[in-house]
């Protein structure tokens, strides 16, 4: 992505007061929050970094997604990590613990709970690998 024009000027977020970002996107706990370069989240997303929360090199986030190290309702607890290069379609949900892998595509709507491995595709409730990526 280093070619690439949309990214030239690109800068890790600061984030206000009430935890957003100029890009509509918030991040509670966000000193528990790693960002790699070039990693693009969509508007109204929600990081919850209590636990921690990594996303690595050219990551893309769609919109509307949800991403959690803490769940109160199971009072589920752990790192969230996002390999290089792996892509979360819009409205998605992350739960904690969960690592997503290198080059890896996660469909539009899918809810994650469990980790899913690199190159490859995997979509639904809960989501599930597809298909691999060559």
């Amino acid at each position: 992505m280093k070619g690439n024009k949309r990214f030239k000027n690109w800068q890790p977020p600061t984030f206000d007061e009430r935890n957003m970002t100029k890009w509509n996107w918030m991040c509670q706990y966000h000193e528990n929050l790693k960002l790699g370069k070039y990693v693009d989240i969509g508007a109204f997303t929600y990081i919850n970094a209590r636990y921690g929360v990594e996303i690595e090199d050219n990551v893309q986030i769609g919109s509307h997604c949800s991403i959690y190290s803490h769940s109160t309702i199971d009072n589920k607890k752990g790192k969230v990590v996002i390999k290089k290069n792996a892509k979360i379609g819009a409205h998605s949900v992350i739960m904690p613990g969960v690592t997503i892998g290198e080059n890896s595509i996660v469909g539009a709507c899918s809810f994650v709970n469990r980790d899913i491995p690199p190159n490859v595709v995997a979509v639904g409730v809960p989501a599930k690998v597809i298909k691999k990526i060559k």
